[in-house]
């Protein structure tokens, strides 16, 4: 037999295999009877080219045109279903929440936490830690005047700052991302948080690190692909060793904590965790472990690292494009509280302008547009089909705030979306922005206890100018991946 006769047998026998390959590949992904219709995927890639990597979101949204509420994508080899839209959204994660309320697999964050914590975790863990971590926050974010008394401390830093600019044009980010980190450091560290080590200092932008990567295409890819992905280099790779440094800076305050802990007068999130795990010390079931404090801290660090303050960088953005919008809030800022005194939490109830502008601003901003995996706790009819156990679930909350079922005009930002006929606060189950049902965000109460305060107190202060006329694509989230940013933008501050 010639060369050329044994390349041609070579070559047809490969040909042979793959085919049997792919014909396998393809039984195995096709066997699961009934799943919600999608695309047809491919072996081995399954339906990696219907979707574009920095826009996973927005190619996610259009993917509901074509196959309804509830379709099926297959990420490699693995299938994942999408819920789209309110009513679809809603009966999944809140009139179903048992069999919708688990976390599914996040194999980006997943090597790390390792079950532990509040974020990622399931079962007996992920109880105990959620509802510790509900009242906790709680407990210091609407409970305790003094946190009221943080923010308005952090606001008036913000104005001292911004005041000494004298008007010039800058980039806010920094500035604000400062001073919400500065309170929540006050809400899980106490007033003793300490930057003179310089691992202290760190622990923001070591969050914002986690999460950046979590983004980036790589980390997107790993989600699909974990099996290949952990034979490739890329910056995927230092998710671990950025939460570890982030989890030893976190560490040093509990040993801190540890040494000046009074039990009968808890300052901090990580005094409560220190004081229920002496509690407990007998336990041998105890949940409340060394690990899942410094993962539970690590995972909230991770959920309010970006949240807050790039909703304000949103808002700001929003209100500087929509100048009558602006004069409406500081016509009733001036109205319920005046130019004497600081903005106050029992103010809110008497400025539904305000309460109107804050959700929506949230609503159009999209801050986490795809929401975190859940997972079904067992084979689910939802529909007509049949989710099995365990299968991937992602209810895309991007579908539910611009489903035009629920909000007349789903594309623009419109804060009538949440104004009565009489020009009062219209609540609408549809702003989804802290997820819904068992998993919906612990620290919801908090935030929008800073995103009043900060956003009255800057427009009590300043009127937002910009030499760039900004357009409704400019403020329009991108939809990108995890979390949606908005556009780099300068603004003037000009004191009222």
């Amino acid at each position: 037999m010639s060369l050329m006769d044994t390349i041609g047998v070579g070559t047809l026998l490969l040909l042979v295999i793959t085919t049997i390959f792919m014909y396998l590949t393809w039984n195995q992904m096709y066997r699961k009877r009934n799943l919600p219709p999608g695309p047809t995927p491919l072996p081995l890639i399954g339906n990696l080219l219907h979707i574009k990597f920095g826009e996973m979101a927005g190619s996610l949204m259009k993917l509901q045109d074509q196959y309804g509420s509830v379709y099926t994508l297959y990420l490699g080899m693995r299938p994942v279903v999408f819920i789209c839209g309110y009513q679809a959204v809603k009966e999944a994660l809140v009139d179903r929440a048992e069999e919708f309320g688990t976390r599914g697999r996040v194999p980006t964050i997943d090597k790390f936490t390792q079950g532990y914590g509040i974020g990622f975790a399931n079962g007996e863990c992920w109880k105990q830690m959620r509802q510790f971590s509900f009242k906790t926050l709680k407990d210091f974010g609407l409970g305790k005047k003094t946190t009221e008394e943080k923010i308005h401390e952090e606001a008036q830093n913000l104005v001292t700052e911004i005041k000494k600019i004298n008007g010039l044009p800058i980039d806010p980010s920094k500035l604000i991302m400062d001073a919400v980190s500065n309170v929540f450091c006050f809400i899980i560290f106490g007033n003793q948080f300490e930057y003179e080590d310089d691992r202290f200092s760190k622990i923001f932008s070591f969050a914002e690190e986690v999460f950046s990567l979590m983004s980036t295409p790589w980390g997107q890819m790993e989600d699909i692909f974990p099996e290949l992905m952990k034979y490739i280099p890329g910056p995927h790779k230092k998710i671990i060793d950025v939460s570890e440094e982030l989890v030893e800076c976190i560490y040093k305050r509990v040993e801190i904590n540890q040494a000046t802990l009074d039990p009968t007068c808890p300052r901090d999130y990580i005094d409560c965790f220190l004081i229920r795990m002496e509690q407990e010390k007998h336990n041998p079931n105890t949940e409340f472990t060394m690990r899942n404090l410094l993962v539970s801290v690590h995972n909230l660090l991770l959920g309010a690292t970006d949240t807050v303050g790039t909703t304000l960088r949103h808002a700001l953005l929003m209100i500087v494009t929509h100048p009558e919008v602006q004069v409406k809030l500081q016509e009733e800022i001036d109205q319920v509280v005046g130019g004497n005194r600081l903005p106050l939490l029992s103010d809110r109830s008497q400025m539904p302008y305000t309460e109107a502008v804050i959700n929506e601003i949230q609503r159009f901003a999209d801050i986490s547009p795809m929401n975190a995996a859940h997972s079904v706790t067992k084979d689910t009819l939802f529909r007509g089909y049949t989710i099995p156990k365990g299968t991937d679930v992602y209810p895309l909350l991007c579908t539910v705030h611009r489903d035009p079922s629920k909000f007349s005009t789903p594309y623009k930002f419109n804060p009538n979306h949440f104004l009565d006929e009489n020009g009062g606060f219209k609540k609408n189950e549809a702003m989804m922005a802290f997820s819904a049902g068992k998993r919906r965000c612990p620290g919801e109460g908090l935030a929008l206890i800073e995103l009043f305060l900060f956003l009255t107190i800057i427009l009590q202060n300043f009127t937002l100018t910009s030499e760039k006329t900004f357009t409704d694509d400019d403020i329009a989230p991108k939809l990108t991946g995890f979390l949606n940013h908005p556009i780099s933008f300068q603004l003037s501050f000009i004191a009222r």
